[in-house]
């Protein structure tokens, strides 16, 4: 990110599925806004680029394809894997085993994954890797609230400071 483009951005928004009379997936209020580095690559690339010009006060609404979302739904990344990864200090986890459970778990490399339980089986657990959002379109109506420069600390790393500006 080129500093001149770096702008930290506060904004509300409503996130409905496919288009503006879909499911609604999320809410973020003018309470509790959102606040983030434009181009520090902690948002969808689609969704920092449809909010770039933007000014303050300025509304928007537009859709995200799938494919520029969160991709499409992988049928590789739902997985059985055997029921004795489960067992820590040689019992069973079962308040982790409850199917729709979203669990943080490591691959082999330690890389970490999000997967929800799909089904609980005998001998395997059927996990889903793909993101909660994978498959669709997603379709943003929302407000711009503030806009402003960073402060030199949030440049060096990478996000907004959370503490209250003084």
């Amino acid at each position: 990110m080129t500093q001149p483009e770096a702008k930290v951005i506060a904004l509300t928004y409503e996130l409905r599925e496919g288009g503006p009379e879909g499911e609604m997936l999320e809410s973020v209020s003018k309470e509790k806004p959102i606040e983030f580095l434009f181009g520090a690559g902690r948002l969808n690339e689609s969704f920092e680029n449809n909010v770039k010009e933007l000014k303050e006060g300025e509304e928007f609404e537009f859709t995200i394809k799938a494919d520029q979302a969160y991709g499409q739904v992988n049928d590789k990344a739902v997985v059985d894997l055997p029921k004795s990864i489960f067992v820590i200090d040689g019992k069973l986890a079962e308040d982790l085993l409850v199917e729709g459970n979203i669990i943080n778990m490591e691959d082999q490399e330690g890389n970490p994954h999000r997967g929800k339980i799909l089904d609980i089986g005998d001998e395997k657990v059927k996990m889903d890797f793909n993101h909660p959002l994978a498959g669709m379109d997603l379709h943003f109506e929302g407000e711009v609230l503030k806009k402003r420069e960073p402060t030199p600390e949030e440049l060096t790393q990478g996000f907004v400071d959370p503490r209250p500006k003084e």
